[in-house]
């Protein structure tokens, strides 16, 4: 892929899926009444959505400084897997809940994965897995053995 395409496409990842993560911090730390009805469904003291709006914030804010852009990305896998945790404690739907933090990680790994080249050199994409193994296995000492005696 071309790297300018790349970090075009992660830029945009990135932007929507933050800007749903700053409207969603924002409600929290403001403590409308569906925030506070969904903190009292999942067992949560209404109080403790400004510290999870507070905590969003953080991460959001490190996610998008390109200095600490993998700091942020790995503290929000880990906030989002305790909002999994959360849902999943009081049995919410799987599809469409439980694993709706799941959604919004990925974004965050594909959004920052695109536009960063450090991440994308230390966590490639490898392809062509069974044409390599076909090839070591062709290319080894046996098979050539037998190719040159035939």
């Amino acid at each position: 892929m071309n790297p300018l395409v790349a970090r075009r496409v992660g830029l945009v990842i990135s932007v929507v899926t933050s800007v749903f993560l700053l409207v969603d911090a924002a409600i929290h730390v403001a403590r409308v009444a569906p925030v506070r009805s969904a903190m009292a469904g999942l067992g949560f003291d209404h109080d403790a959505a400004v510290i999870i709006g507070v905590l969003e914030l953080a991460c959001l804010a490190l996610y998008l400084l390109p200095r600490t852009a993998v700091l942020g990305l790995v503290l929000f896998t880990a906030y989002l897997g305790g909002a999994v945790c959360a849902n999943f404690r009081v049995d919410k739907p799987l599809w469409s809940t439980l694993l709706f933090p799941v959604y919004v990680a990925v974004a965050l790994w594909v959004g920052l994965w695109l536009r960063d080249e450090q991440l994308r050199a230390v966590l490639p994409v490898r392809r062509g897995m069974l044409s390599t193994k076909r090839q070591m296995t062709s290319s080894s000492p046996s098979a050539e053995l037998s190719e040159s005696v035939a």
